[in-house]
């Protein structure tokens, strides 16, 4: 659009050159607008308001139908699903322009039967907001105190009801306060059932709130404007501390050394909405929150569990060893930065690695010492057993290695040995023990003809060192003297 000035002036100049190119380059205009502007002028309408254009679309056989259908979906339904049903009531447009309809019908819903905002005036101290945010794997914990924007963020590996409760008490010991009110998400470890659109919060959670005096809230369902603050603190950590750093994190300490160190800084920076330092803003707003409870047992003991016979108890799918006295006992178990912290009565009495789900951490002054090598016991049961045995660790030694062997007939064998020892004394039975263990016999004959032998039979000696020595040196003989040429011309020797 032009001015009537600027189109007297167009007019003028095309009187002037005679053209409507040469009139346009001259004003710097298209010179299709020159044309429309001399028409203007002959037929008298310069400096007259001008009549819009209304110019008939290819979907206006159709505008009534998707209204219709806008409203019955209440602005839901997508022009994709649209479109067939256009094409049936003689749409024969274009898909992009059959978009353009459905937009405006969806602008002109919301506009007619949209919600009403108002803008949120939040206490000091009131409104603590948190949520979830995931990011290959990684955990983010997110927490705003939405007067002073005070943002929170710690990493975690899961969404348990005990990390989540853990972090939420970590995030008030680091504002320094309790709020009024906790506004959650509808996290699922948080809650029970939901009755009626309303939801039951779980009943560790409850007592959690009601150790720290703050009353559990929730944001509606698939309603994102009842918790706008806290997801814009999901996206602003994913994107500015997660993405350009996560793949630097070895353990989940590292990325909470991270999350805290970029939590200082954004704290430390004013902010957009409320052109002002969070961290100065919650020096004020601290002085209203409420105080926290002189004994925090769900943020330094987590959850509570009972000691198996194993001297060993069970998280996340995992075992982990404690002192074998506490066997029947329940104690505190707490997961933090890749670490299992066991307490009873305040007093760490175990501190594991993290371990994956099915292994197990031991710690072996748990149970005394190291585990020794595994062996079964030899307890006799007849007479003949209990005097063989009698003669000592050779003869329990003799009866393992000749099991070992697959000696089948070995309980007739030690029948006959113990004859020998009423023969020829224990102490000569038991030297033959220990020479035929040596060479592996283990037959009541190899023992009677070790003892036959007696001292003569020459005993095993170790290996002894390598003899080492300079052998003289001896010159090699020159192989040419054999070559088949020299036989050859040789005379045989008379005999």
């Amino acid at each position: 659009m032009i001015s009537p000035e600027d189109e007297v002036n167009l007019v003028s100049k095309y009187r002037e050159l005679g053209s409507y190119r040469a009139a346009a380059q001259a004003c710097g205009v298209d010179p299709k607008t020159v044309k429309r502007a001399v028409e203007r002028a002959e037929a008298g309408q310069t400096g007259q308001p001008r009549t819009p254009v209304v110019r008939a679309h290819n979907y206006d056989t159709v505008t009534d139908l998707v209204a219709a259908k806008m409203k019955s979906s209440q602005g839901r339904i997508t022009a994709k699903r649209l479109l067939p049903i256009a094409r049936a009531g003689g749409y024969g447009g274009s898909a992009r322009n059959f978009r353009r309809a459905v937009a405006a019908a969806r602008a002109a819903y919301r506009r007619d039967h949209g919600r009403l905002f108002r803008p949120w005036r939040p206490s000091p101290g009131e409104f603590l907001a948190i949520d979830y945010g995931t990011w290959e794997g990684w955990q983010l914990f997110c927490a705003v105190l939405v007067w002073s924007r005070i943002r929170f963020v710690r990493i975690s590996r899961d969404q348990t009801r005990a990390t989540t409760l853990r972090l939420l008490g970590e995030c008030f010991e680091t504002i320094g306060g309790v709020p009024q009110v906790v506004l959650a998400d509808r996290i699922a470890c948080l809650r029970g059932p939901i009755v009626a659109g309303r939801v039951v919060a779980h009943p560790d959670y409850v007592r959690f709130a009601g150790h720290y005096r703050f009353r559990p809230d929730w944001c509606e369902a698939a309603d994102p404007q009842s918790k706008g603050v806290v997801e814009n603190l999901v996206g602003y950590a994913k994107s500015d501390l997660v993405i350009p750093s996560c793949h630097g994190w070895v353990t989940l300490a590292d990325a909470n050394r991270a999350a805290t160190t970029w939590c200082e800084e954004v704290n430390a920076q004013p902010h957009s909405e409320i052109a002002a330092v969070p961290a100065v803003r919650l020096a004020e707003e601290v002085k209203v929150l409420g105080g926290l409870p002189s004994l925090r047992p769900a943020l330094l003991k987590g959850v509570q569990r009972k000691v198996d016979r194993l001297a060993t108890i069970r998280i996340g799918s995992a075992r982990y060893s404690v002192p074998a006295r506490l066997i029947g006992t329940k104690v505190w178990v707490a997961a933090t930065n890749d670490r299992v912290t066991i307490r009873t009565d305040d007093v760490v009495v175990a501190d594991h690695p993290l371990v994956a789900p099915g292994e197990v951490a031991i710690c072996d002054d748990h149970y005394g010492g190291p585990r020794s090598t595994p062996a079964r016991a030899v307890r006799p049961r007849n007479p003949t057993e209990k005097a063989f045995l009698e003669l000592g660790d050779p003869a329990e030694a003799f009866l393992r290695a000749a099991a070992a062997a697959g000696q089948t007939r070995l309980p007739g064998h030690l029948a006959e040995i113990v004859d020998l020892t009423a023969a020829h004394g224990p102490d000569i039975v038991i030297a033959a023990i220990q020479r035929a263990l040596t060479f592996r016999r283990f037959t009541a004959e190899d023992i009677r003809s070790i003892i036959a032998a007696g001292p003569d039979a020459p005993l095993p000696m170790a290996e002894g060192t390598p003899l080492t020595g300079d052998l003289p040196d001896r010159t090699a003989p020159n192989l040419d003297a054999f070559s088949l040429d020299r036989l050859a011309g040789c005379e045989e020797t008379p005999s």
